[in-house]
C-alpha cells in the first residue's frame, strides 16, 4: 500500500522505482505464500485443493476487475498520479482483512504423531525429495508462459493482424489484444476453481501434466489457425482456463507431500522459480523480438516447455514423505 502511494506522489525516478520495489516486496510477502499456508492449515487434506482453488479464483477476479477499473479512472481523470492515489487508498482494505486470517491453535502432538519439524529439517527434507525439485522446475514453465502471454500477446496481435475487422467494422489490433487479456482473466476465475476441484478428486500431479499438455496444444492450434479476432479471443479464453489452475494444484501437492506446517516457506521456494520464469518469459520475448523482429521462436519455446513440464509432472510420486506416512491417521 505504501509503495502504491509512493508511486502516486512520485515526481522523479528514484521515488517511482522505490515505490515499485516496495510493491514487489509487499506482493511477495502478502501474496499466495502466507495465504495458502493459512488456508491449508484450516482445511482438511481431502478438500485442500478445492479451498486453494477458491482462494486463487478470488485473486483472479481481483486481477480481472482492477484492469478495467484502473482504465476507467485513467480515462476519466486523465492523470495517472490521481489514479494511483485512488488505487492505493482502496488497497488499505487489505490491512483489516488480513487481521481476519485467524488460524487454529496448534494442537498438542499425540503419541505416535508426526514429529514436529524445524525450518532446517523441513528444508533438508524437501531438498532430498525428487518431487519437490520437479514441481519447482515445472512452475518455472508456468511463469514463463503467463508473463510471455500477458505482456506480449497484444503486441503479437498488433504485428500480425493488420486490417482486422469485427462484423464488418474495422477494429484496432490493440483493442483486440486488450480484450484478449481481459478474457484470460475472466476464464481464469472458472479455471482456478475447476482445476482445484479436479485436484481434490484425481492425482494432482496428473492434473498438472494434463494442464501443461493442454497449454502446449492451445499454443499449437493458435499458431496453426489463420489469425482473426475470433481465433485470438478463443485462444485467450482457452488459455485463461489453463492460466493459474497450476497454483492450487502445485500448492496443494506441496501441502500433501510435506504437510501444512511449512507450506508457506516451501511454496515460496517453488514460487521463486515461477518468478524466474516470469522474468525470462517477459524479458526474453522482448529480447528475441529485438534480434529477430518476430515472436516465432518464443512460441515454439513455449510449446516445447509445455510438453517438458507435462512430462516431468507425470514422473512425480504423489505421496506423503516418510515422516508423514509413518504417522497414524488422526482419530
Amino acid at each position: 500500500m505504501i509503495g502504491m502511494l509512493m508511486i502516486a506522489f512520485a515526481t522523479e525516478g528514484i521515488m517511482l522505482t522505490s515505490g515499485n520495489i516496495l510493491c514487489g516486496i509487499g506482493m511477495a510477502a502478502a501474496g499466495y505464500g502466507p495465504i495458502f499456508g493459512s488456508v491449508s492449515r484450516q482445511t482438511p487434506a481431502a478438500r485442500r485443493s478445492l479451498a486453494l482453488g477458491v482462494a486463487t479464483a478470488g485473486a483472479s477476479f481481483g486481477q480481472f476487475a482492477i484492469v478495467p477499473f484502473a482504465s476507467l479512472l485513467q480515462s476519466r481523470l486523465g492523470n495517472w498520479h490521481t489514479t494511483m492515489l485512488i488505487l492505493g487508498a482502496l488497497s488499505m482494505v487489505m490491512v483489516p482483512l488480513a487481521l481476519g486470517l485467524r488460524e487454529p491453535q496448534a494442537a498438542v502432538p499425540k503419541s505416535g504423531a508426526a514429529v514436529p519439524q524445524g525450518t532446517r529439517d523441513a528444508l533438508q527434507e524437501a531438498f532430498r525429495t525428487q518431487g519437490f525439485w520437479l514441481l519447482t522446475i515445472g512452475f518455472f514453465v508456468c511463469g514463463f508462459h503467463v508473463t510471455f502471454i500477458g505482456l506480449h500477446l497484444p503486441a503479437y496481435v498488433s504485428d500480425k493482424a493488420v486490417g482486422m475487422s469485427f462484423m464488418g467494422r474495422p477494429v484496432s489490433p490493440l483493442e483486440i489484444g486488450g480484450w484478449a487479456i481481459g478474457l484470460v482473466g475472466l476464464f481464469n476465475i472458472a479455471g482456478s476453481f475447476i482445476w482445484g476441484w479436479l485436484g481434490s478428486r484425481y492425482p494432482k500431479k496428473d492434473m498438472l501434466a494434463l494442464l501443461y499438455a493442454l497449454r502446449a496444444l492451445a499454443f499449437t492450434i493458435f499458431l496453426a489457425l489463420p489469425l482473426s479476432w475470433l481465433s485470438v479471443l478463443l485462444f485467450a479464453a482457452s488459455l485463461g482456463f489453463l492460466w493459474l489452475g497450476t497454483v492450487p494444484l502445485t500448492s496443494g501437492l506441496v501441502g500433501y507431500m510435506f504437510g501444512p506446517t511449512h507450506i508457506s516457506m516451501l511454496w515460496g521456494i517453488v514460487f521463486f522459480s515461477h518468478q524466474l520464469g516470469s522474468f525470462l518469459g517477459g524479458w526474453g520475448a522482448g529480447r528475441l523480438y529485438d534480434l529477430q523482429g518476430n515472436y516465432d521462436l518464443m512460441w515454439w519455446l513455449s510449446i516445447g516447455l509445455g510438453l517438458f513440464a507435462a512430462g516431468i509432472h507425470w514422473r512425480i510420486r504423489e505421496r506423503p514423505v516418510p515422516r508423514l506416512a509413518m504417522a497414524p491417521a488422526p482419530a
